[in-house]
């Protein structure tokens, strides 16, 4: 699954792609009704007509298109990818959605297991209730980092992946980041130290920095923009 590293990567791409153009249409080619949450396509269709982007950002793993009245979200799990334009006619059996702007031109997320889902609110309250600190943020220090793991008492990987904790950090970037900081994944975290907890939320900050850097991992299957896997 894309970390945040990743899902950074495609906002900027989106930025310098689609930021201020207005939806004309929405469909969804392979029919997967469960792309759309708390909706249907037609809900979809109706909302989305004629709306502006005025802002593209991101939220833990979550896509987030600012509009006229409301927001857009993509969460792209597993496999999904927002890309410009479709490898070869073949692959439209993989995309769950497509969005055509007044210029003619089309975005299209590209979901070849499925898993990927679209989203659309008025307010942004129940993901702000879902999700936890920005790592990235000014917010994320050593301090807080310190007090925090002081008050969970669990393993530190499966508390460093729950996203209503650090919000948009996963596997890869979670492994690195401990193996750094010189604590095993299993060890609780009430009893890490405050020079480890230093270290690991420095390592933090600086790994992902450095990956979106390179426009996130290389490994596995990640893609975005004009590419597709």
């Amino acid at each position: 699954m894309p970390e945040l590293p990743e899902v950074q990567t495609v906002v900027n791409f989106l930025y310098d792609n689609v930021l201020g153009k207005t939806i004309s249409s929405i469909e969804s080619p392979n029919n997967h009704a469960k792309t759309f949450v708390d909706g249907t396509l037609n809900d979809f269709y109706q909302i989305l007509q004629q709306k502006e982007i005025h802002k593209i950002w991101r939220r833990g793993k979550y896509i987030i298109f600012n509009l006229d009245k409301g927001y857009l979200l993509f969460h792209l799990r597993m496999t999904g990818r927002l890309i410009l334009q479709l490898p070869s006619s073949g692959d439209i059996k993989y995309v769950s959605a497509k969005l055509t702007f007044q210029d003619g031109s089309e975005l299209f997320f590209r979901d070849t297991r499925k898993f990927g889902r679209i989203y659309f609110c008025n307010k942004l309250d129940w993901l702000e209730n879902k999700l936890g600190i920005e790592p990235l943020s000014n917010q994320f220090t050593p301090h807080w980092l310190h007090t925090q793991l002081k008050q969970k008492n669990r393993m530190m990987k499966p508390l460093l992946l729950d996203q209503s904790f650090i919000a948009g950090l996963g596997n890869i970037y979670v492994d690195e980041a401990l193996w750094q900081a010189g604590i095993h994944p299993e060890s609780r975290s009430s009893q890490i130290g405050t020079k480890k907890t230093d270290s690991l939320c420095c390592g933090i900050k600086n790994i992902l920095k450095k990956a979106i850097s390179l426009n996130g991992t290389t490994i596995i299957n990640f893609s975005y923009g004009q590419n597709s896997m």
